[in-house]
């Protein structure tokens, strides 16, 4: 039975398991190389996240973690009738429901919707075959354009073109059940409705949380971690301590020889605009422009890009009017309250150059949850069920959590 572990990375698969195992009695330390928590949940310097993350009803793990460290109050549902959408295209505004129980309503239902339609969708969340999203949608462009191309990006961080209609498949069979497509967003930010609480949470479980721990190398001996060497120290690792993992596909191939791992990865931009009076809290979707989605709250308005493999290599100065000119038109035709100014206010960019694997056509390497005796793995990209996404994360964290738990002889 394992005594202590040290668990490696504080993002939301590290900080699932370091609460679960602590709370069942182990003596646990958080390592975190970066001086926050949260990995790519994490909240900036200035107090605003790196980007416009949501969770959707379906994701029960992620939610569960909400509610395990007291912050599920903080998440709430800023459009309940529907997603407001507007296509940059036609200047159509409608409300769309990610549900497919909702669209018995016709005014919810998505753009270009037809019976054959739902059937190709319906073929996509059975887990017979696997083509690029584009092509099964192929004889559908106006339902594959309103619709799923950006469901897709959104939760794939792939183009359509390359996107894998098997992932694309788990994601919509999550989509089916009651209170499954309810959209929910941090009320005040990452920070105060995440990371804060979670930190909190594991202090109080008494967690050790280091800072600044970087991992750069692990000493295997007889199948098992026998150290870990962070920074300028090196711990040893005493028969029946253990390891968590939960780092970046790249950094576990780094420390585990062997290993993998996805090698491909799509990048995410997100613009954060510094604006006052904007609110009350709305999350938009922009259909045929720079921006995908927008998420307003009265501390300001970010904009997230996902699959934006040209746009990551543009410069914040000539994405912000574009992105800008966008936000104002969405806001105009959703008569969005407060004053929004012609010209871009101040505007600061993330780029998350890695921010998932590209989830094309074909699954990735499968990595195994324990591959040593005494180490377990954690991460998006571990978790076969999801893309890479904080649900999958979560799920991760709670998998690597029950292996530890039961240590014993490898399978």
């Amino acid at each position: 039975m394992s005594r202590a572990v040290h668990v490696v990375g504080a993002g939301v698969a590290g900080l699932v398991a370091a609460l679960a195992l602590a709370r069942a009695g182990r003596a646990v330390t958080l390592h975190e190389a970066a001086p926050v928590a949260g990995g790519r949940c994490r909240a900036l310097p200035d107090g605003t996240d790196n980007g416009t993350h949501a969770l959707m009803g379906a994701n029960r793990a992620a939610l569960r973690f909400l509610a395990d460290i007291g912050a599920a109050e903080g998440w709430i549902e800023p459009e309940p009738a529907g997603l407001p959408v507007l296509d940059l295209a036609d200047g159509a505004a409608r409300r769309i429901a990610a549900s497919p129980l909702a669209w018995r309503d016709p005014a919810l239902r998505p753009p270009g919707l037809t019976a054959a339609g739902f059937l190709a969708l319906l073929g996509m969340a059975l887990p017979f075959t696997d083509k690029p999203v584009a092509e099964v949608l192929a004889k559908h462009p106006a339902l594959l354009r309103g619709f799923v191309e950006p469901l897709t990006v959104a939760a794939l961080n792939t183009p359509v073109a390359e996107a894998s209609s098997a992932r694309l498949g788990q994601v919509l069979r999550r989509l089916g059940g009651a209170g499954a497509a309810r959209l929910l967003v941090a009320r005040e930010g990452l920070g105060p409705n995440l990371v804060t609480p979670a930190l909190a949470a594991l202090q109080a479980a008494g967690v050790a949380i280091r800072f600044g721990s970087r991992l750069r190398a692990m000493t295997q001996a007889d199948g098992r971690i026998a150290a870990l060497h962070l920074g300028e120290d090196s711990l040893a690792v005493t028969e029946g301590d253990a390891v968590l993992l939960a780092l970046p596909p790249w950094e576990a191939a780094r420390l585990i020889t062997g290993l993998k791992v996805p090698e491909r990865h799509a990048p995410i931009l997100n613009l954060h605009f510094a604006i006052d009076g904007v609110g009350p809290v709305r999350f938009l979707g922009l259909v045929g422009g720079l921006a995908q989605w927008v998420l307003v709250r009265p501390s300001g308005v970010s904009v997230t890009v996902s699959a934006a493999d040209d746009e990551s290599e543009e410069p914040v100065d000539t994405l912000a009017p574009r992105a800008w000119a966008e936000i104002r038109r969405a806001a105009a035709a959703f008569a969005l309250p407060g004053a929004w100014p012609e010209a871009p206010p101040p505007c600061h960019a993330v780029k998350e150059r890695r921010a998932t694997p590209r989830h094309a056509v074909g699954f990735p390497p499968l990595a195994p949850r324990r591959p040593m005796r005494n180490l377990a793995l954690a991460g998006d990209w571990t978790w076969p069920g999801l893309p890479a996404t904080i649900e999958a994360a979560a799920l991760s964290g709670e998998a690597a959590t029950k292996v530890l738990l039961r240590l014993g002889p490898t399978a």
